[in-house]
């Protein structure tokens, strides 16, 4: 019976998990963007003309004119040429488009799957919040953007950033869910609330460090202190809690952020061998038992890639080591839901 459940939902199921890949590709596609500075090189929103990028040389030029009224231009890129400007238009423009893609991807099927009555009532509900969370991305995304379109702000916010990436991750993660929800066998769900407990308060922790990682990329917090372990030379750096206020230094000040994401780091790493060692108790025959390495392997490699980025963001924070770490990142995260969804209690209905 169960076998064939299963079996019914893989197609449902497979479209979903696809929809994950997708949205982890355009959650790093927004990191290039922010990383390279293009995140307003694109001035307006037309959702389906804007698919299309300037075709003439006509139009890279008005496109261009109106890069050159924001703040961004006027401050941080008179230097620019056409050839500049396109450059950063290009990620901008994939990052907007891959959204699109993925609006396709996931309605398309979800028409055909509906005609075929593939999706049954329990899966309705799901699917609206899927859906109404897509929409929300956008429209967060496009209010960002929006924000830094003036002639005071050279970037977008880095708290604004930190809302769009976490609605991102929210997006994310509830799609793995429901992924799993149809994917998984019920035998694999154990009953371990101590390691239940300790997975979930893993999960508050990572969010939190997650949040502090998109300050530290909107504010280039990196290249205030390039040194490790010690943070220029110190453990405790100058220049921390001088804004003020604390709630003004953990959520602006450069130096404070990025001795918090430091320190979370290492937090994080502690609780993830302890839950590791915890979740040896698990059944030998069972799935949690055998994915019990993804988290701690994932974590250390996430811990070497920060340092790496660290010490490479010299005068620049390194596109490629800053995105693997991004990526990286995720994949702990969909790591750790993964092991919430096995050790959560099997008469559990969410």
């Amino acid at each position: 019976m169960e076998k064939s459940r299963l079996q019914q939902q893989r197609p449902v199921a497979i479209w979903l998990y696809i929809g994950v890949g997708m949205l982890i590709v355009q959650v790093l596609l927004g990191g290039i963007t922010r990383l390279t500075g293009s995140g307003l090189s694109i001035t307006e929103w037309k959702p389906i003309m804007g698919a299309l990028p300037p075709m003439t040389e006509d139009a890279w030029q008005a496109a261009f004119e109106k890069y050159k009224q924001i703040a961004q231009y006027q401050y941080m890129n008179r230097h620019f040429t056409l050839s500049d400007f396109k450059s950063i238009y290009f990620w901008e423009w994939l990052h907007r488009n891959w959204a699109r893609f993925i609006g396709v991807v996931f309605a398309i099927p979800f028409i055909y799957f509906l005609i075929k009555k593939k999706l049954d009532a329990s899966m309705v509900k799901p699917m609206i919040i899927l859906f109404l969370l897509g929409g929300l991305q956008g429209a967060i995304g496009w209010i960002m953007v929006q924000s830094g379109l003036n002639t005071e702000d050279l970037y977008v916010s880095h708290i604004r950033l930190a809302v769009h990436f976490i609605a991102a991750l929210v997006l994310l993660c509830y799609t793995f869910w429901f992924a799993l929800k149809l994917s998984t066998d019920k035998k694999e769900i154990l009953s371990m609330p101590g390691l239940r407990k300790l997975n979930g308060w893993l999960l508050a922790v990572l969010t939190l460090q997650l949040i502090f990682g998109a300050f530290m990329a909107g504010l280039h917090a990196a290249l205030v202190a390039n040194t490790w372990p010690d943070i220029n030379g110190m453990w405790w750096p100058m220049g921390m809690f001088t804004q003020g206020s604390l709630l003004t230094d953990i959520t602006h000040n450069a130096i404070t952020i990025q001795f918090i994401h430091r320190g979370l780091a290492y937090l994080i790493t502690i609780l993830v061998v302890i839950w590791w060692w915890k979740a040896s108790e698990a059944p030998e025959n069972s799935l949690l038992h055998r994915i019990r390495y993804v988290p701690l392997l994932l974590v250390l490699l996430q811990v070497m890639l920060g340092v790496l980025t660290l010490l490479g963001s010299q005068v620049r924070i390194p596109l490629l080591q800053g995105i693997l770490h991004q990526g990286v990142g995720m994949l702990l995260l969909l790591s750790l839901v993964w092991t919430l969804y096995l050790s959560r209690n099997k008469a559990a209905k969410v």
